[in-house]
């Protein structure tokens, strides 16, 4: 059977390879499942001047319209959500029931979600004798990972579109069939051509994308490092710039927490998505006279977290993305063997009865010391470091005590005092005994982890421009 082929789709249209390809893997089978083109300069200038053209009549449409074309978009996305869950099966290895209650169900959310604080959003306001407006950022180039390849797009896209603004996107080359997934669910809703672009491809496409002169904002994540290079290079056409740049979050159980639940979940979270999240839980900080007791919680807890095939509804964890990453896995794990943690559970051998797909053991370190490799970088696989602490400021000083701020969570059966220390952690979200995420809250990050905002009435802000109208006294 014949792979499927992918162009770019630029200014309503789907275009041919016509040139380099790249191909799309199954992470799980390891088998190309399709190619999609490996678009440069030229794709993306193309892209950019068709989302150029497309700006102005899309800023002029009302919020009242954007807003029922995003609940148009909801919609479709879920007559579209079984596809859309195999889909991201398919390309990052996903276990089904993650697809399908997560991967597929989320980016509906995002959507409708979004539709409805549009549609009640004040976009003017009277300040004395100024009219003050926001206004459409322009054109936006999103540049988006392979973790979440549905979720992260549309977190990007959609609050872009509602505010107005047009967006070129280049998703990852690793996972980027669901990026043109959206695109036909955008084109089927109604979207004008043009206001929304996608270019497939690798570095070259994104540092195209960036340096654009007609580019007025770059929505980025992924690694600290090209975050770096991203905003020096929007540096020099002077554009805005949003990083969402990945995390090293801790669990916090203060000692008066139900343990097994927070254990529990704890294990659950940091290996979610083969522990491919950006705020993911990969640090769980407990009393040191708890530790023994955790220790045994959690190689119970990870039991249940065997690998297998994603196809399998009773999956819980996959594969990660790539050869690369797995390696790059496995080091870390080495790394935390040499600098003194100890093991409890997993390990860079190969799982049980695995001949082929990028498989990692779900891995708990215990013991570990909180300035060490493993609990200070994000690995970005399903690897657990237990800490133990003496107190609740020393407890406050650990989750501190790494370059990055993205997410984290405390738990306590006070609320009141898990809420006074979640605000002592410098970061961006603080989870409290588990609550669920919410998609209407802003997402982003303090430090390394990066600066501005997604999703919700922040996330639209971030591509909005404030303008004042300066009106004359009555009769003047």
């Amino acid at each position: 059977m014949p792979v499927p082929e992918h162009g770019q789709f630029i200014g309503g249209a789907a275009k041919p390879v016509g040139g380099p390809s790249i191909e799309v893997e199954d992470p799980a089978a390891q088998r190309v499942i399709a190619t999609v083109a490996d678009g440069g300069p030229d794709d993306v200038d193309r892209a950019v001047g068709a989302a150029r053209a497309a700006f102005g009549r899309w800023a002029a449409t009302s919020p009242a319209d954007r807003a029922a074309l995003l609940r148009r978009v909801a919609k479709l996305l879920e007559d579209r959500r079984e596809e859309i869950a195999q889909l991201v099966t398919a390309e990052l290895g996903a276990p089904i029931r993650i697809s399908r209650s997560v991967h597929a169900q989320l980016p509906i959310t995002v959507t409708s979600t979004t539709a409805d604080l549009l549609a009640s959003r004040p976009f003017a306001e009277q300040l004395g004798n100024s009219l003050v407006v926001q206004q459409p950022v322009g054109v936006v180039a999103a540049i988006t990972p392979w973790n979440f390849p549905m979720h992260q797009v549309t977190s990007k896209v959609v609050p872009a579109l509602a505010a107005g603004a047009s967006v070129v996107l280049k998703p990852s080359e690793l996972a980027p069939l669901s990026a043109l997934l959206l695109a036909e669910v955008l084109t089927d809703a109604g979207l004008p051509d043009g206001v929304f672009n996608v270019v497939t491809g690798g570095p070259a496409a994104g540092r195209a994308l960036v340096d654009h002169d007609d580019v007025d904002l770059v929505s980025f994540t992924g690694s600290v490092e090209v975050g770096r290079a991203v905003a020096a290079a929007a540096a020099r056409t002077v554009k805005r710039v949003t990083l969402e740049l990945g995390g090293k979050s801790a669990s916090l159980v203060l000692p008066d927490a139900d343990i097994p639940t927070a254990v529990k979940v704890s294990v659950a979270n940091a290996f979610f998505n083969s522990g491919q999240a950006c705020n993911a839980w990969t640090r769980m900080l407990v009393p040191v006279d708890e530790l023994e007791r955790v220790n045994e919680l959690a190689l119970a807890a990870a039991a249940k977290h065997a690998v297998g095939d994603p196809a399998d509804d009773g999956t819980r964890m996959g594969p990660v993305i790539s050869d690369r990453q797995r390696e790059r896995v496995r080091e870390f794990i080495r790394t935390g063997l040499s600098e003194g943690a100890r093991l409890l559970v997993g390990g860079e051998v190969p799982p049980d009865g695995v001949d082929r797909g990028y498989f990692v053991r779900p891995t708990v370190f215990t013991d570990v010391d909180p300035a060490s490799t493993i609990a200070q970088e994000e690995i970005f696989g399903p690897v657990l470091s237990i800490i133990g602490y003496q107190d609740e400021d020393h407890a406050v000083e650990i989750a501190n005590g790494t370059r990055y701020g993205l997410g984290g969570s405390v738990w306590s059966q006070d609320t009141d005092r898990a809420v006074r220390v979640a605000q002592r952690i410098r970061t961006g979200q603080v989870d409290v005994n588990g609550a669920p995420f919410n998609p209407a809250a802003p997402f982003g990050g303090f430090k390394f982890s990066g600066y501005g905002r997604e999703l919700g009435v922040h996330g639209m802000a971030e591509y909005l421009e404030t303008q004042s109208i300066q009106l004359p006294a009555a009769g003047g």
